[in-house]
């Protein structure tokens, strides 16, 4: 089987953007635009198609602010501070020179790059062994027989790799049982509630011990009074966040025509080209080393 890596772009651009922006590293061009995300993004996917061993990679994005979730609940990542000044330019900056370097691209509008990743893997994982990188611990509920999730940690080659094995050994759960677990103790950073009072600890033995949200309403009247309380009071909030977890798997999207288009060879001569073109200068260093 053919190793198929499939990345969270704008995950990757965030992280390397803050990575530098912290020490005011911008890494601008001659026209004064900064470069630092992008560069961190290039040279991240660089080194992650390396540690695969990939033959195919795929860049997932997000396609604007709101999503089929805000039509759920209007807060979801309401809360979420604008973009600074200096990363903006670099949102269509990346997309281009991912483009330009041969990765297939894909972004489905109303649906965030998680959605469409979780449909890519679910669709292709009985053709490829697929890898994806991302921060976002959600897509732990997406792992599979050939697919892993590997979630970044440190610099460009520090994961935190998961398989459904060690997930299984870990939590003690199926993947898609986190669903169930984030209902009970929401995302603060997604701003969905859960039930107030119930952290990941207490959320992941209710899981355990009944199986699922609709397992453990079934059996509410067993639980300890003040767990009962804090759940019968927010049964709403409950299958709210139950749904906004969860990964949408079915994305429209036509996977024959991705699969017939994305295959890729690493030219690393001709994507040197490219970020000279593009005044890449950390990152052409890079990959020269490679």
């Amino acid at each position: 089987m053919n190793n198929l890596l499939i990345v969270d772009g704008m995950a990757l651009l965030f992280r390397h953007f803050f990575a530098t922006s912290l020490h005011n590293n911008y890494m601008k061009n001659s026209k004064g635009i900064p470069t630092n995300g992008v560069q961190g993004f290039v040279r991240h996917v660089v080194s992650a198609i390396h540690d695969t061993n990939a033959t195919h990679v795929i860049v997932c994005w997000d396609m604007g602010a709101k999503t089929f979730r805000n039509e759920i609940d209007p807060n979801y990542k309401a809360h979420r501070p604008a973009p600074q000044d200096e990363l903006i330019p670099q949102f269509d900056m990346v997309q281009e020179i991912s483009r330009q370097l041969g990765f297939h691209n894909i972004g489905v509008q109303n649906f965030e790059a998680d959605d469409v990743i979780g449909t890519l893997a679910k669709s292709l994982d009985d053709t490829y062994n697929i890898k994806v990188i991302s921060g976002d611990r959600d897509l732990l509920q997406i792992l599979d027989e050939h697919i892993e999730v590997w979630l970044t940690k440190k610099g460009f080659n520090i994961y935190n790799k998961y398989d459904k094995a060690r997930f299984i050994e870990e939590y003690q759960l199926q993947p898609k049982q986190l669903i169930d677990v984030k209902a009970f103790m929401g995302d603060t950073a997604d701003g969905y509630p859960g039930v107030k009072g119930i952290g990941e600890k207490t959320a992941l033995k209710l899981i355990q011990t009944y199986g699922s949200v609709a397992g453990v309403l079934e059996h509410v009247n067993e639980l300890p009074k003040g767990q009962q309380t804090k759940i019968k009071e927010s049964i709403e909030a409950l299958k709210l966040s139950q749904q906004l977890a969860e990964i949408h798997t079915e994305v429209p999207i036509r996977i024959d025509e991705i699969v017939s288009e994305m295959p890729y060879s690493v030219n690393l001569d001709a994507m040197i080209q490219i970020c000279e073109t593009f005044e890449l200068k950390v990152a052409s260093n890079f990959i020269r080393k490679l």
